[in-house]
């Protein structure tokens, strides 16, 4: 009798004709084919068509090829939201490299490690961060890496430190190289480095697969037209722009840069240009939202907007209606891609009291339509919590849209994958519809202005000042950047505290962003086994209302 094998034949194997890995490169590909004449980046008076940028992703990956990047080694960037900046996202992972954008709030000392530790071939960066950029060069001695000048002509401060100037790179490579899409889908596309909550940052390593599979999710959940236009007030270096470097190109959509968040200049770039789609932190739209009274009301036009870092208020909600702009809250994280949850709005949402859409809309939602699943588990038993919206446990994520793991870390990849889900630290429930909603943070992380600011990071710093015996340092609610850092300090025995000298301290060891905003001195409440009750000073501060 012959053997039976069903449908699933040994004999029908992949092959080049039926198989092609996945990646945002075919993107590119075929809309600088299909649209070579159609806008792709607008940057002031400057405007690049799609067959424009095609040529020149393949000069700066020919050149970097030329200067010896080979597959695997990386490329960094310390860039704003500037056409090298999208062109990069291209031309690196077109020779194999894979490209690690650089947080462009962070100190020199900090910038050094990531270039150490991911072992950067080049720099690409922006004059305007040569005060940091240029010490943290120095730390690196023999080990540096080619630095290139990206000589953008909006850029009025900083000095060029580099060996060669962006353009002049173009201008040695090959408009004609095809590169190649890789070999494996699985192979790595970016290095992003996370805050976590004790020791060095993390560099969260993602592959191609998933850099194509939430570019589309962005487009499908997000119902985004072909040719949208979207302008960059998300910074490309955070998550690579939540993937939407490869969205535009998918869509032969326009990229409208944008240096630096200005309430003014975004008004009159989404009016000049009818842009349809942006996305930033609650800050960027509560900064639209209160230079209402003095910018013309409105865009004229509809506009959809993305939020995340924290729920979305009424008023934010209530306030971007009156612009005209449709909000949808998303959820993720740097080893998600950025934002693989979606709150989906039901039809019916849009008939209640602003008050509740703020609330349904204030949830993390569901799973995007690439991502496998998200759920809220028991942390020991890996078991879902009842869909009561009040059982607590941890939000997991498992599927294509999840990180290959932690650079060079074994340890923590082999903890945040334990029981074969990715696990997030966030605390949440599962209300009776199924969307998930978190109610706490189990890693002392506070997100300010969309970015992540570990505690433990500040705390060690204030140990390093010597009057202070004693520091916790909290989330503490801010209407500009959703949440801030507070210290709470107990000092020692004879010294009287002087919050500046602290605040100065500070902002000599730390990026300002991550800088308390607020000092208070008070002895710290702790547990019989001396350990500090941080949930005591949230409860102070009230911190827990950010989080709803």
């Amino acid at each position: 009798m012959a053997s039976r094998t069903g449908v699933n034949d040994p004999d029908l194997d992949r092959r080049s004709a039926n198989f092609v890995p996945l990646s945002p490169l075919s993107f590119l590909r075929r809309t600088a084919a299909l649209y070579p004449t159609r806008p792709a980046i607008v940057h002031g008076s400057r405007c690049l068509t799609w067959g424009e940028v095609s040529q020149r992703v393949a000069r700066l990956a020919s050149a970097l090829v030329a200067r010896g990047v080979q597959a695997g080694d990386t490329v960094a960037v310390m860039l704003p939201n500037v056409p090298a900046m999208v062109e990069a996202h291209f031309a690196v992972p077109l020779c194999g490299a894979v490209l690690n954008t650089l947080n462009i709030r962070l100190d020199a000392a900090s910038i050094a490690f990531m270039l150490e530790h991911g072992r950067a071939r080049v720099l690409l960066t922006d004059r305007e961060f040569s005060a940091v950029i240029g010490p943290a060069i120095a730390m690196l001695g023999d080990a540096a890496p080619l630095v290139v000048d990206v000589d953008d002509p909006a850029c009025l401060i900083g000095a060029a430190i580099g060996q060669v100037e962006y353009e002049d790179l173009l201008a040695q490579g090959d408009p004609a190289y095809a590169g190649s899409l890789p070999a494996d889908e699985w192979d790595a596309i970016s290095l992003n480095y996370t805050s976590g909550t004790t020791g060095d940052p993390k560099g969260v390593v993602t592959h191609h697969r998933g850099a194509y599979l939430n570019a589309v999710a962005n487009i499908v959940d997000w119902g985004m037209p072909r040719h949208a236009t979207y302008l960059w007030t998300l910074p490309m270096f955070h998550c690579n722009g939540w993937c939407f470097p490869w969205t535009l190109a998918a869509l032969a959509g326009v990229n409208v840069c944008l240096r630096k968040v200005d309430p003014a200049e975004i008004f009159r770039l989404i009016q000049q240009h009818r842009v349809t789609h942006f996305c930033g932190a609650p800050i960027v739209h509560g900064m639209l939202i209160n230079a209402v009274g003095t910018l013309a009301g409105g865009f004229g036009h509809p506009v959809e907007a993305l939020i995340a870092g924290a729920a979305p208020p009424a008023a934010i909600i209530e306030g971007m209606e009156r612009l005209g702009v449709r909000i949808t809250h998303v959820y993720g994280l740097t080893e998600t891609y950025g934002p693989a949850a979606v709150c989906a709005r039901q039809d019916d949402w849009e008939l209640l009291p602003i008050q509740e859409r703020a609330r349904l809309n204030g949830r993390q939602g569901v799973p995007n339509l690439m991502q496998e699943a998200v759920a809220v588990l028991d942390p020991e038993t890996l078991q879902p919590v009842p869909a009561d919206g009040e059982t607590i446990g941890e939000i997991m994520f498992r599927g294509n849209i999840v990180m290959k793991g932690y650079l060079r870390n074994p340890a923590a990849t082999e903890a945040c994958f334990r029981g074969g889900w990715f696990r997030t630290g966030d605390l949440a429930v599962t209300e009776p519809d199924g969307y998930i909603k978190i109610r706490d943070r189990s890693k002392d992380i506070i997100i300010s202005g969309g970015e992540n600011i570990s505690s433990v990071e500040v705390e060690d710093v204030l140990f390093r000042h010597p009057d202070v015996l004693l520091a916790a340092v909290v989330a503490m609610p801010d209407v500009r950047w959703g949440e801030v850092p507070c210290a709470f300090i107990e000092l020692r025995d004879g010294v009287v505290g002087d919050a500046d000298a602290i605040i100065e301290h500070c902002r000599a060891h730390l990026a300002r962003f991550k800088v308390p905003r607020r000092i208070v001195f008070a002895p710290l409440p702790k547990t019989a086994t001396g350990k500090i009750q941080k949930f005591v000073l949230r409860s102070q501060l009230k911190s827990s209302e950010a989080l709803q």
